[in-house]
């Protein structure tokens, strides 16, 4: 990665939305080995997740002119199930128009099939071995933080 696309990437930010902390950890980790040094924003359940995106609970008072560049999002999470959450990004103004790349162990067609119903953007099995989801974690930076034009911030 170019120093300008470090800069570009840095001022980035990544939701990443799991629950699982060997997942998180092998995450993180692989995005530090990528040097992909966009601030992330861990959300441990659903409801974590859209109260970050929406300015509630915890994130009340967030500025919300300020969006994730993607949310990597899996499936099976504990209190909102990511399926529901993208439905509510998908149904919300603010946030219809992010990037949703679904990071999962699921390879169930339904899976599959609801997630690009409800028009996630990418629909991603996570890899068992490090060095292949390391290798995944690099092209989902290059991709989305990188080439990837990003929807102008909305307003609501």
């Amino acid at each position: 990665m170019s120093a300008k696309a470090k800069a570009k990437a840095k001022a980035k930010i990544i939701l990443l939305v799991e629950d699982n902390p060997d997942d998180l950890f092998l995450a993180l980790e692989a995005l530090e080995k990528n040097n992909i040094r966009s601030e992330v924003v861990i959300a441990r359940d659903g409801k974590e997740a859209l109260d970050y995106l929406f300015g509630a609970g915890p994130h009340a008072g967030r500025d919300l002119s300020v969006m994730p560049a993607m949310i990597l999002l899996d499936l099976k999470l504990p209190k909102i199930d990511g399926l529901e959450v993208l439905a509510q990004v998908r149904a919300h103004p603010l946030t219809a128009l992010l990037p949703v790349i679904i990071l999962t162990s699921s390879g169930e067609q339904q899976d599959i099939l609801s997630s690009y119903r409800l028009r996630s953007n990418s629909y991603i099995r996570k890899p068992v071995e490090f060095t292949q989801f390391k290798e995944y974690m690099r092209q989902l930076g290059a991709y989305w933080l990188e080439l990837n034009e990003a929807p102008p911030a909305v307003s609501v």
